[in-house]
């Protein structure tokens, strides 16, 4: 299944982050044309080259931080220019929206606090939560500065999402302070009008057999991609709801590629695979659990992570060159161990390696174990290591071997082939 992971309110999130007097309190950014950039004495302007969505400009002007920034928003004449680009929760109940104007959401909301915008900070936090994503699910796509897309297939059972996501949503909370909503579903585009109804810091699910209940009475409005133009075009076909739409196939796809492209979507029949847009530096896996001393059963556990990490390894077509391994103990004792290889990468070498990484990381060997972590970083695509001839040949038995083994995989599910040594 796919995900949909969207911050709620990201700006005024990010900027309760570093004022966190302003919680639960009415706060909007403004927003206004930089025209600034243009004077000579331009300054504190900063550059923005990722695709970020709406309301991120290119080039941007930092403002000096102000209890109220309002003044960042007077013209030469002292009146207020500029719309909002987002609003917290206590403001919206005011009737204020995005792109609204300032002026008119002060009318609404008179002790309305007007912060300026902090795009340096938009970018790091964005970032900290992109890495903090990819090292979590093997497929992540940077849609926007705030929307993040995942893949759980082969990753995560189909039964576990809702505990799965509803973790991620906490963990994100704790490791980045930013509050997001996700949703999940067989499509990304179900799994992001599953979001709309997740928030605000909520998680939701929609299985196969549940979609057309959650689709069918959802208005046309709230689905992503049918604008003001397609909007009253459907109404005047008397086409209100998502189901309506679903039931004038004919109707949709008379209209062109783009109408008969919609169908399919908002009718959970066309799809679009996760593409990671930036090269990843890293992947991981980890997991706690009750206390353990079995050392047999620790290694077992191993045996599980490796193989389930291998198989992302493998689907992201890379050569991790430093591997490391981490054991948390009770009584808040830790240890870890890592190692530096450029080899051909085969699952049954790291399956070996990361069980070698855990002897010798096990150095508190009468604690008992809540939890194991395996990370790998440094990708390559290239094996620099010279084999001999009949060296050669074993590694290319071995290769083969993992190459059908993640056909299989890939085809049938991650547990379709298991270690010997897992059961």
């Amino acid at each position: 299944m796919k995900i949909h992971i969207d911050i709620d309110c990201f700006f005024v999130s990010a900027t309760r982050i570093v004022h966190p007097e302003l919680e639960h309190k009415a706060v909007a950014i403004g927003g206004r044309s930089d025209t600034k950039i243009f004077d000579k004495e331009a300054q504190n302007q900063s550059i923005n080259l990722q695709n970020s969505g709406s309301f991120v400009p290119t080039f941007f002007k930092t403002y000096e931080e102000k209890d109220d920034d309002i003044d960042a928003f007077k013209d030469e004449n002292g009146r207020i220019r500029g719309i909002l680009t987002t609003s917290s929760y206590e403001a919206r109940a005011f009737g204020v929206k995005t792109a609204m104007s300032i002026n008119e959401a002060l009318w609404l909301c008179p002790h309305l606090i007007i912060k300026a915008p902090n795009m340096s900070l938009y970018q790091q936090l964005s970032h900290q939560l992109h890495e903090f994503l990819a090292s979590k699910i093997p497929l992540i796509e940077q849609a926007s500065i705030d929307e993040f897309y995942g893949d759980l297939s082969d990753w995560v059972k189909d039964e576990d999402i809702p505990c799965f996501i509803d973790n991620l949503r906490h963990e994100i909370k704790r490791a980045i302070k930013l509050p997001v909503s996700i949703g999940a579903a067989k499509t990304r585009y179900i799994a992001k009008l599953a979001t709309t109804y997740a928030k605000p810091f909520g998680c939701k699910t929609i299985y196969p057999h549940a979609e057309n209940m959650f689709v069918d009475p959802i208005k046309v409005d709230d689905f992503a991609g049918i604008g003001r133009s397609m909007s009253e075009k459907l109404k005047s076909a008397q086409i209100h709801t998502l189901g309506a739409l679903k039931q004038r196939r004919g109707t949709l796809e008379s209209w062109g590629p783009y109408a008969k492209e919609l169908y399919q979507r908002v009718s959970g029949l066309s799809d679009a695979p996760i593409q990671s847009s930036q090269p990843r530096k890293s992947i991981g896996i980890s997991r706690t659990f009750d206390p353990l001393y079995d050392r047999d059963e620790l290694r077992r556990r191993v045996h599980v992570l490796a193989r389930h990490l291998s198989f992302a390894i493998l689907k992201l077509n890379v050569i991790p060159t430093v591997f490391h391994l981490s054991i948390a103990y009770e009584m808040n004792q830790k240890s870890h161990k890592n190692i530096s290889l450029c080899e051909i990468f085969t699952e049954k070498k790291f399956d070996s390696l990361c069980i070698s990484l855990f002897h010798e990381a096990d150095v508190h060997r009468r604690l008992h174990v809540i939890r194991l972590s395996i990370n790998c970083t440094s990708f390559t695509r290239d094996s620099k290591k010279e084999l001999s001839l009949i060296g050669f040949h074993e590694e290319q038995k071995m290769k083969n071997l993992t190459t059908n083994a993640q056909s299989l995989r890939e085809k049938y599910g991650i547990d379709t082939l298991k270690w010997g040594s897992e059961l």
